[in-house]
């Protein structure tokens, strides 16, 4: 179909040129990202070359691990397209430091094992821990908004590795005091000072942002949903995981400017 110099396609004909589905050409439209502006007389939708260019960009930051929701304004306001690639640019990054650190350490271990014929249980550990975060982060990314997501990400490279290191090493000496402090008083000085020191931690990892700490919280109040793996691990006895609960909770009763969270 042809109106005023320009090629119109139904919907069927522009998925098969644009090589998407009906369904997702339906979804763009609910999300408002691409509405063709012609109809047919029969009320179709009509697409053209313009549309054509839309869907590619659309296509673009999709593939780039932009949100649909978060593209709609991008390409209404390209201003702040640089400030998002960037945050995405951050994200990828740190997925690829962790894939290759994981990459390196199993190749590694092969070479010991092809020259020493015996394993590096070390270089093991390695391997295991570094894929062990990955799967952390994509589990605890069901907690936190897409925006979020980016802002962790961001957080994470500006601590660095050393310091994400030691923050590890301070929550699980922060659990274990918890564990020695059974059964003792949720609202009393030694507990409230282990809360002040979790509030502290996740103020450090937050770096103050509201966004981050929406999704802390989240996490936190989900901990019976946890999965199996993480509820064995420092969390491994409900009764630590309550009173932690039960101590934060009076610390911010207390102060209510506090937040809960977990590392």
């Amino acid at each position: 179909m042809e109106t005023a110099n320009q090629k119109l396609f139904r919907i069927q004909e522009f998925a098969r040129l644009a090589g998407v589905t009906v369904r997702a050409l339906h979804h763009y439209d609910r999300l408002e990202l691409l509405r063709p502006k012609q109809r047919s007389a029969a009320g179709h939708r009509l697409y053209g070359l313009r549309d054509l260019a839309r869907l590619e960009q659309i296509v673009v930051l999709k593939f780039l691990g932009v949100p649909l929701k978060q593209a709609r304004g991008l390409l209404e306001h390209e201003s702040q397209l640089a400030q998002t690639l960037r945050k995405q640019q951050a994200v990828l990054l740190e997925k690829r430091r962790q894939m290759d650190t994981a990459v390196r350490a199993i190749g590694n271990a092969l070479r010991a094992l092809e020259s020493e014929k015996k394993a590096d249980w070390k270089l093991f550990q390695l391997i295991v821990r570094e894929l062990e975060m990955q799967n952390r982060i994509e589990w605890k990314g069901k907690y936190f908004s897409e925006d979020a997501k980016l802002r962790v990400a961001e957080r994470r490279k500006q601590l660095g590795t050393e310091a994400q290191k030691r923050a590890d090493q301070d929550w699980a000496a922060l659990y274990a005091e918890a564990e020695s402090l059974l059964p003792g008083d949720p609202a009393g000085a030694r507990a409230q000072k282990l809360a002040e020191r979790w509030c502290a931690l996740v103020e450090e990892f937050t770096g103050g942002d509201p966004e981050i700490r929406k999704g802390l919280e989240a996490m936190w109040e989900d901990r019976k949903n946890w999965p199996e793996n993480v509820k064995r691990g420092a969390f491994a006895k409900p009764e630590v995981q309550e009173f932690v609960h039960k101590a934060v909770r009076e610390r911010k009763r207390r102060s209510p400017a506090v937040v809960l969270g977990a590392g």
